[in-house]
Formats: structure tokens, C-alpha cells, sequence
């Protein structure tokens, strides 16, 4: 919106010639988001306490979630996502298919999110609205998405599987590349709604994830580099780039609250749409399996309960002592913060990890 207003003064003032570079515009985004988010997070704040807009909490949980955590906002995920897409629509290109589909994506699952918070609010119980129909609604939604973005983007490599390390590896989906990319949004924005258990220990690994794929939606999107660092080059991936920025911006602005302890949460309205943001990018940039890899805390977080869950079933055992995995060392002992600090370092290895990828192949 700003930036299509910009371009039309290019010609008459030449400084803003400034405003067609996306590294110029990222770090808009950044700073908008960031900005955003802070001078309305305290408001929100105050309104969902005076509405008792509160996080239910599972009873079976840690003793300490119960005394700590009961009393406190939730759907802190509208403060990020106003943040966020305020910020993509003055700085980004809005004829950008893949900026279209980010924004429907984040929107649509936001929106997903917040009903599930409602219901969950309205209940007074943890649960919200049955596992199987959040999960056809996340798969209708990303099917919608996805015959659009198919419908506009032609060239064969979109259906590509690239792997890491190996450049001559490649993979051809064809019409597998539909199911494939529903399961890569899908199971990002649950294995990111699993994580948002303690305080910030969602946020900063999305923060992490999310500054990889602003590099490597970059680099995608620039024959120069993406032909130095041998990776497909995608034309108009580079403009995801300013998506990232808003995101890391709109949850950096965002922790500053829900650090701990924690003054909000951000509920599904935020995990399910950052997550399913974040699978869509992956997608877009042809590096789905870097994002397993720099959200590799995403994935240890669901295959924890999966392996739980199954275990169960299949002996009447439980593996661990409570999952998602960061309550199994609640349960061990672990401070929340000790919990929270050490996955962190966690999830920082693995975004170094998979930006090396970038290189070593």
C-alpha cells in the first residue's frame, strides 16, 4: 500500500530510489511490526483482563501452572498478527503472489485460532474445538491456498524436493506436491501451537526460524547469490524477505509481554498462524526440509506427543511424563525458565545448522 504509493515519486525524488531495495524494506517491516506491537500490547492487555479473556490451563499439568499461570490474557496472537500484517501491507508488494499467500495463510489460520481460543474461553476447559475438525479446517485452508498459489505459479521446480547437502538430489512431487505442502503448513502450525506451552518458549524460536528464511527467501529470490550458493533461484521469493521482517519484528515486540512471567499468551490465534506462515515460506522457498531442520524444537515438540500418544495406545505406557516434551522436564524438576532458556539454545544451533546447509552441499 505505502510502498505502491512510494514507487510513484520514484522518478520525481530519486532518494526514494532507496525503497526498491527489499534489505531497505525488511528492515521496515521490522522496525513497523516491532513498533506496533509495543504500543498496543499494554492496551490489549488491560482489554482482555477487563473481559476475563483468560487462558484456561490443563489440569493434569505441572502443580505450578495451575497456582502461576490461571488469571492470564490470552489471544495475545491478535497484538502479533495486527503487528504483522500492518507491517506487509505498507512495505510489501501486494501484487506479489507469494506475499498474497503468506498474508492468507497467516489470516486464515489466525482466524482458525481465534475461534478455537473462543471456544476454549467460552468452555472454560484447555481443549477448544475437537482435534479432528481443527485438522480439516487447517487442511481445507492450506488446499484453497495452495490451487491458487498452483494456479499462478507455472514453472516446474515449484514441485520440486530439494535436500540439503546433497545438490544433485531432487526430487520431482508432481501432483504429490499438493498433499506434501498441506502436510508442511498443517504440521507447522500445529508442531508451533504444541511448543506454546511456557513462557516465550514459542516466540524466540519463531523469531530464529523465521531470520533464516528472511536470508533465504533472499538469496532464493537473487539469481546472483542463489547461483553462487548453487540453490534454485525463484523469482519474486526475495520480497518473502519483507514477511520474515514483519515477523520477526511483530514477535520480538510481543515477548516483550510474554516474557517471564508472562503478561499474555498468544494462544492459537498466534501459534497456529505463525506456524502455518512459517510452512508456507518453507514451501515458497523451495526449502521445506531446512525448515524441519531450523525448527527442529517444532518438530521434537510434536513427535513427542505423537511417540506419547501411540505408546499408549499400543501398551498402556507412557514414554514420557507428561507431553509435549517441555512439561515432561517440568515434571523432572526443571525450572520453567531453565525449560524455556535451554530450548532456546536449542532451537539456535539448529538455525545455525540449517543456514549452513546453504553452503555445504
Amino acid at each position: 500500500m505505502l510502498y505502491e504509493l512510494i514507487l510513484k515519486y520514484v522518478d520525481t525524488f530519486t532518494f526514494l530510489n532507496v525503497f526498491k531495495y527489499i534489505t531497505f524494506r525488511t528492515g521496515l517491516a521490522f522496525f513497523t511490526s516491532l513498533l506496533i506491537t509495543l504500543l498496543i500490547g499494554e492496551p490489549f492487555i488491560r482489554l482482555f483482563s477487563n473481559k476475563k479473556i483468560y487462558n484456561p490451563i490443563r489440569k493434569d499439568g505441572p502443580s505450578d501452572h495451575i497456582i502461576k499461570k490461571i488469571g492470564t490474557p490470552t489471544m495475545g496472537g491478535v497484538i502479533i498478527l495486527l503487528g504483522l500484517i500492518i507491517s506487509v501491507v505498507f512495505w510489501a508488494d501486494l501484487t506479489n503472489i507469494y506475499i498474497l499467500f503468506c498474508l492468507y495463510i497467516v489470516v486464515s489460520f489466525g482466524l482458525l485460532g481465534a475461534y478455537d481460543d473462543y471456544n476454549k474461553i467460552k468452555n472454560n476447559s484447555s481443549s477448544g474445538i475437537s482435534f479432528k475438525l481443527k485438522f480439516i479446517t487447517q487442511v481445507f485452508l492450506a488446499l484453497v491456498g495452495l490451487i491458487i498459489l498452483s494456479y499462478f505459479v507455472e514453472y516446474n521446480e515449484f514441485k520440486n524436493l530439494y535436500f540439503p547437502f546433497f545438490k544433485n538430489l531432487v526430487i520431482n512431487l508432481g501432483w504429490f506436491f499438493i498433499p506434501f505442502s498441506i502436510f508442511v503448513i498443517v504440521g507447522s502450525s500445529n508442531a508451533v501451537n504444541l511448543t506454546d506451552g511456557l513462557d516465550g518458549l514459542a516466540t524466540v524460536p519463531v523469531i530464529l526460524v523465521a531470520g533464516c528464511f528472511a536470508f533465504i527467501s533472499y538469496v532464493t529470490g537473487n539469481i546472483v547469490f542463489s547461483d553462487y550458493l548453487q540453490i534454485t533461484y525463484i523469482e519474486g521469493t526475495g520480497e518473502i524477505s519483507i514477511f520474515c521482517g514483519a515477523i520477526i519484528g511483530a514477535c520480538l515486540g510481543f515477548l516483550w509481554f510474554n516474557a517471564p512471567p508472562a503478561k499474555i499468551f498468544m494462544g492459537d490465534t498466534g501459534s497456529l498462524s505463525l506456524g502455518g506462515s512459517l510452512g508456507a515460506v518453507g514451501i515458497i522457498t523451495k526449502h521445506e526440509i531446512v525448515l524441519a531442520i531450523t525448527g527442529g524444537l517444532f518438530v521434537l515438540e510434536a513427535l513427542s506427543v505423537m511417540v506419547q500418544v501411540i505408546s499408549f495406545k499400543l501398551t498402556g505406557k507412557r514414554i514420557f511424563r507428561m507431553a509435549p516434551i517441555h512439561h515432561h522436564f517440568e515434571k523432572k524438576g526443571w525450572p520453567e525458565s531453565t525449560v524455556v532458556i535451554r530450548f532456546w539454545i536449542i532451537s539456535i544451533i539448529l538455525a545455525m545448522i540449517g543456514l549452513a546447509t546453504l553452503k555445504l552441499r
